[in-house]
C-alpha cells in the first residue's frame, strides 16, 4: 500500500499511538486494522462480533445452508486474520458506556475510530430503532469518553457516508456542498457529523470526518451491488439494471480507502481541528459498466433492464481535491483492476465451497 519510505515515515509518525477501531471487526475495520499493524504495533479492535456479522449473516432469510456457511466462512476469515497478524480483540459493545470507560480507563487510547453503525440505507430503513442505536448512542458514549480524556485522545475519526449529500445536484460534490441526507440512515450519519464538529468545536476534541462512497474489495459480504451481480453471474441469475444501469456510483476498492484513512490519522493537525474528506476513487461509474466487467469475467452472466426505482438519490463523482492536497492521497484501484481482483476472489472462495 505504502512505498518503504512512506511506511517507514509512517510508522515514526504513529508508533507510540494507541490505535483503537471501534466496531472494527466489520468490512471496513477490519481491513484498516491489518494495514495500520504493518506500522505499528498498538492496534486495537473493540467489537461484539455480533451486529452486522454473526447476527446478521447468521440467522438471515436465506436459508440455503450452502450459503449460510459461505458467509461464516469468510467472516471468520475476518477474525483469524486479525488474530493471525496479532491485532488485539477486545469483545465489547459500543453501546453500553460503563464497559466502553473500563477500556478507556484500562488501555488509555489515544486515537478513536468510530466504525460502529448499521451496515445498509434498506437495514437501517427496516428497523430504524436500531440505527439509531448502534450509529448514534454508541457515539454519544465515545465522544463523551474522549471529552474527559482530551489529555490523552488527540484525534476521534468518524466514518460517515457520501449519502449525506443526498441527491447530487450537479455531477460532482465536494466538501463544501451542502448536505441534503434522505432516510434514515444518510440523516443518522449526518446528525453523527454534527455531533463530532459540536465536540471540536466546543471542547477542542481534534475530528477527522471521513465520507466513502461504494465499497467493494475482499471479504465484503455486505451484499452491496458489486456483490450482489458477482453472486448473481455464479449462480445463473439474472442481474436488474435499474434505468438499464445508467445510475453512478463512485465505487472504491477497500485499499484506496484504507489509504485515505491512514493518511488522515497520519496528517492530523491536532486539538481543536476538524476535518472533513471524501475518501473515494474521484471517478463516478455507471451499474452498467459495472456489470460489464462482471460479464467480461464471468461469461455467462446474464441481465434484464429493470424500472428505476424512483427513491433512490441521484448520484455522481465525489470530489477529491482536498484529500490529494491536504493528505497526498492518491487512489491507484479502477473498476478494471480492483473489481477484477474482487471477482476473481469472490469465484475462487466460491468454488472452493462447492456451491457452483
Amino acid at each position: 500500500m505504502f512505498d518503504k519510505d512512506t511506511s517507514s515515515k509512517f510508522t515514526k509518525i504513529l508508533k507510540n499511538e494507541r490505535i483503537f477501531l471501534f466496531g472494527g471487526a466489520g468490512f471496513i475495520g477490519h481491513n484498516l486494522a491489518l494495514h495500520l499493524r504493518k506500522l505499528t504495533k498498538n492496534v486495537f479492535v473493540v467489537d461484539n462480533l455480533m451486529t452486522n456479522n454473526l447476527i446478521d449473516n447468521l440467522f438471515s432469510k436465506d436459508s440455503e445452508t450452502s450459503k449460510f456457511n459461505f458467509y461464516r466462512k469468510i467472516l471468520m476469515q475476518r477474525f483469524r486474520l486479525l488474530r493471525e497478524n496479532d491485532v488485539k480483540m477486545i469483545n465489547a459493545d459500543t453501546r453500553n458506556y460503563s464497559d466502553l470507560s473500563v477500556i478507556f480507563e484500562q488501555y488509555k487510547p489515544t486515537k478513536v475510530i468510530h466504525l460502529s453503525a448499521i451496515s445498509s440505507a434498506i437495514k437501517a430503513r427496516q428497523n430504524p430503532s436500531l440505527c439509531f442505536d448502534i450509529q448514534l448512542i454508541s457515539l454519544k458514549n465515545l465522544l463523551e469518553l474522549c471529552r474527559l480524556r482530551l489529555k490523552k485522545v488527540n484525534q476521534f475519526t468518524f466514518l460517515s457516508s457520501s449519502t449525506v449529500y443526498g441527491d447530487f445536484e450537479t455531477e460532482e460534490v465536494n466538501e463544501n456542498t451542502r448536505p441534503r441526507p434522505r432516510g434514515i440512515y444518510a440523516n443518522t450519519k449526518y446528525m453523527g457529523e454534527r455531533l463530532v464538529r459540536t465536540y471540536c468545536h466546543q471542547y477542542g476534541l481534534g475530528t477527522t470526518i471521513i465520507r466513502p462512497s461504494a465499497l467493494y474489495g475482499e471479504r465484503c459480504i455486505s451484499k452491496r451491488v458489486s456483490q450482489i451481480f458477482i453472486e448473481n453471474a455464479l449462480e445463473k441469475k439474472i442481474s436488474k439494471l435499474e434505468g438499464g444501469g445508467d445510475g453512478l456510483l463512485d465505487f472504491t476498492y477497500i485499499d484506496d480507502l484504507v489509504q485515505g484513512i491512514i493518511r488522515s490519522l497520519v496528517y492530523h493537525e491536532g486539538h481543536n481541528t476538524s476535518q472533513t474528506f471524501n475518501i473515494t476513487f474521484g471517478k463516478a461509474r455507471n451499474i452498467k459498466e459495472l456489470f460489464d466487467i462482471v460479464k467480461l469475467n464471468i461469461p455467462e452472466s446474464k441481465s434484464i433492464n429493470a424500472e428505476r426505482v424512483l427513491d433512490k438519490p441521484i448520484r455522481g463523482t465525489l470530489s477529491i481535491d482536498r484529500a490529494k492536497k491536504v493528505l497526498k492521497f492518491k487512489p491507484v484501484w479502477p473498476l478494471e483492476k480492483g473489481y477484477v481482483k474482487y471477482i476473481k476472489w469472490f469465484k475462487n472462495i466460491w468454488m472452493k465451497n462447492n456451491l457452483h
